[in-house]
């Protein structure tokens, strides 16, 4: 009986360790099977949010190049209504060049110098700041970003600066963006100038950075550079010409080209008076004087009248200008026997200006001593 009952256990124990192998055996493979899975899923969900990123970033981009295009879309679509083929300013900035227009300019700044034009203005000077003070290594090193922050004279005196660069820009009628750019700084000079004045602020500022920008401007006007001098279809002091020209549609600049043209016709004809007609220097002094005579006579017939009309027309000024007119005119008659083209060229534009003079009633309270020398 006690055999029996040994015997009966032994399979009892061996079948008690045999599940216990398989439920280890089972364990082991559970946690393997879990083990070997986890990669695969770790990987498929790195691939899954790498995938996410990547089309979102797809999204986007296509969203930027789609924005872009509707914004050029709309710049040109602006400038097609602001510059209509029929008033191009690639085609008419220069449209008068030295034709003396029996029609008045008419200040339109105001509507053609809109915000999107500024803007991109702005963003051209600054740039081509920046190339400058890269070039002379400066060590200015004020935020370019900073620049729309600027009060409006900083801004009149970067401008002045880059008109003056681009008409010293070698081959510059070559360019086939220098009327637009002239256009675009004439007006931005001029509207910016008006903003000042009407502030009252930096009167003082505003009348050094104008007077230097003209000064300058004359200078390149009666100095043609090296390759102008090769190559005449390059010369560039007939468009520099017309530049004065349209600054000269403000008064408060109109009156100071005037002024400062007058003072150099004046240096010129007492150098001529003493220089050899064989000089090597005579040609060109003698188109420097022909050319400032001409800007005369088109700041007279445009502007004489406009002017007169303006709230802010300085009288004291204007009488300033007009003694030195006529200084230079008798400069120029004591000339008359080594060229009398001069003193022709000088008496047509007398009788000009004497005629508008007489037709307007604010200048017939001037110096009876300068309306009697006009008038002689």
């Amino acid at each position: 009986m006690a055999a029996t009952t040994a015997m009966m256990a032994e399979p009892s124990a061996t079948a008690m360790k045999s599940n216990e192998a398989m439920k280890i055996a089972i364990a082991i493979s559970l946690v393997r099977s879990k083990l070997l899975s986890q990669p695969h899923s770790s990987v498929s969900s790195s691939a899954s949010r790498t995938f996410h990123w990547k089309q979102k970033a797809k999204n986007r981009k296509q969203e930027m190049l789609r924005l872009s295009d509707e914004l050029k879309r709309l710049e040109g679509d602006l400038g097609c209504d602001l510059y209509p083929e029929s008033a191009s300013c690639k085609c008419y900035f220069f449209k008068n060049l030295q034709i003396v227009s029996p029609k008045k300019f008419i200040d339109d700044s105001d509507h053609r110098l809109n915000d999107v034009l500024r803007r991109r203005f702005l963003r051209l000077v600054r740039l081509h700041k920046r190339i400058k003070r890269k070039a002379s290594n400066s060590i200015d090193q004020r935020a370019f970003s900073e620049f729309y922050k600027e009060e409006d004279i900083e801004k009149l005196k970067i401008s002045a600066e880059y008109l003056v660069d681009l008409c010293e820009t070698p081959s510059m009628v070559k360019k086939p963006d220098f009327a637009n750019l002239a256009h675009q700084a004439v007006d931005f000079i001029l509207s910016s100038v008006t903003h000042v004045l009407s502030t009252g602020k930096d009167v003082s500022v505003t009348e050094g950075v104008i007077s230097n920008l003209i000064v300058r401007l004359v200078k390149r006007m009666c100095t043609p550079l090296e390759d102008e001098v090769c190559d005449p279809e390059t010369d560039g002091r007939i468009h520099i010409q017309h530049i004065i020209r349209m600054l000269g549609k403000a008064s408060y600049v109109g009156q100071r080209i005037f002024l400062s043209v007058c003072h150099r016709i004046s240096e010129l004809a007492e150098r001529l008076l003493l220089l050899d007609p064989f000089d090597e220097s005579f040609p060109q002094i003698h188109d420097s004087m022909f050319v400032m005579i001409q800007l005369i006579e088109f700041l007279v017939s445009d502007y004489l009248v406009t002017w007169s009309k303006e709230e802010g027309f300085e009288i004291s000024l204007f009488e300033e200008w007009l003694t030195s007119f006529l200084h230079a005119r008798k400069t120029l008659q004591s000339m008359e026997k080594r060229s009398g083209l001069y003193a022709l060229y000088m008496d047509r534009v007398t009788g000009e200006m004497a005629r508008q003079v007489g037709q307007i009633p604010s200048f017939q309270t001037l110096n009876q001593d300068i309306l009697d020398e006009l008038f002689r």
